[in-house]
Formats: structure tokens, C-alpha cells, sequence
């Protein structure tokens, strides 16, 4: 069985409002994608200034997010993501309001991204559009059986590495990053008297 990357548990408020912002959230999408870069660097994949992405990587970095990955000095110290897998789940009503906002502005980039897809679809091969895909499913499940999906959803994809995501070296030559957005989640609320193992 694939070995699962360390994942970071996050359940207080002032970390998630932290990461609720735009332009960090597209420092760490950056990051993921290219590896480390400095500020300047990272400036001019997402279209900021190199003081402002500065200022946004020491604010990640004080939350855990990001490490310099040594070397350089300034703005042109190169910084890394420090894992690949984050789990955001809220231990109280305050940090409910914080991840269903953090929550929201990332489905709304995910959806961005696809927006961008269906606009220039037609610029990429035919083997690519045929292998790209969008579909739902609807099945009834207890929540075991929802527990076990996404469990196996998260093997499939370790199995494709998740060193390919911090060791550009490790991609296989013509591979590019692809965006997979999963979601599931219950349609009704479980009736607790048929199912009382359905409980918080």
C-alpha cells in the first residue's frame, strides 16, 4: 500500500482566516506546481509585486505553510512548500465560519480553473480533451462505505506519487499538472434512527 504524506491537521480559526487569501493561496499553488522560487520569481507567475509576495510568504511561513529552501539572501532566498496534504477541520463554532469561508474560496478557484478549461479547450491535442472528463455520480452509501470511498479516491492518487508534486525531476516526461476536484457529501441528513452510527 502507498505510504500517505504527513498531513497537516488544521482546526483553529486564525490559521484557516491566515490562508483565506487570495494571493497566498496562489503563492502555495505556485510553489506546488514549480518548486521552490523566490519572491520575485513567484511575483511573476501570479502577477504581483516582489514585496508583496515577500510579505505574503513570511506570513505562510509563520503559519507553517512555506520554509526557505536555502540559499540567497533577500528577496531572492528561494522558498518551498513544507507538505503536500492539509486537512481543514473545524474544532469550534468560530473556526466553522473560517473553514466554510477558506472551504468557498478554494472550490471558487477549482471552478475558476475549469471555467479556463472550457474557454481553451480547443487550443489543446484531441487526445487531451477526450482524456480530460466532468461527470457526476449519485449512490446511496452509509458512512462507512463514503468513509472508505474517499479513502481509496486518496490511495489512487498517492499512487501516482506525491513526490512528483515537490521533485519537478520525479514528473514523467510530457506530464502536466491536472486538476482532479472531488466532492461528496450527503444529500440528506441521515435519519439517526435507522442509522445510528451516522452521529457527530
Amino acid at each position: 500500500m502507498t505510504e500517505r504524506p504527513p498531513v497537516r491537521r488544521i482546526t483553529d480559526a486564525v490559521t484557516m482566516r491566515a490562508l483565506a487569501h487570495p494571493v497566498r493561496l496562489s503563492i502555495l499553488e505556485v510553489l506546488g506546481l514549480s518548486g521552490p522560487l523566490t519572491a520575485t520569481e513567484v511575483g511573476e507567475r501570479i502577477g504581483e509585486s516582489p514585496t508583496t509576495c515577500s510579505f505574503h510568504l513570511r506570513q505562510l511561513a509563520k503559519y507553517g505553510f512555506v520554509e526557505e529552501a536555502g540559499g540567497g539572501k533577500g528577496r531572492a532566498r528561494p522558498w518551498r512548500m513544507t507538505g503536500v496534504a492539509t486537512d481543514i477541520s473545524a474544532g469550534d463554532p468560530e473556526a466553522e465560519i473560517a473553514s466554510n469561508a477558506l472551504t468557498s474560496l478554494v472550490l471558487a478557484r477549482h471552478l475558476e480553473w475549469h471555467r479556463r478549461w472550457v474557454e481553451t479547450r480547443s487550443s489543446y491535442p484531441e487526445r487531451w480533451r477526450r482524456a480530460a472528463n466532468e461527470s457526476s455520480y449519485v449512490a446511496y452509501l452509509t458512512v462507512d462505505e463514503l468513509e472508505q470511498l474517499n479513502e481509496r479516491i486518496s490511495d489512487l492518487f498517492l499512487g501516482l506519487g506525491t513526490e512528483r508534486l515537490t521533485d519537478p525531476s520525479k514528473r514523467p516526461a510530457g506530464s502536466v499538472p491536472v486538476d482532479t476536484v472531488v466532492l461528496s457529501f450527503p444529500l440528506a441528513v441521515p435519519d439517526p434512527e435507522r442509522d445510528p452510527e451516522a452521529g457527530p
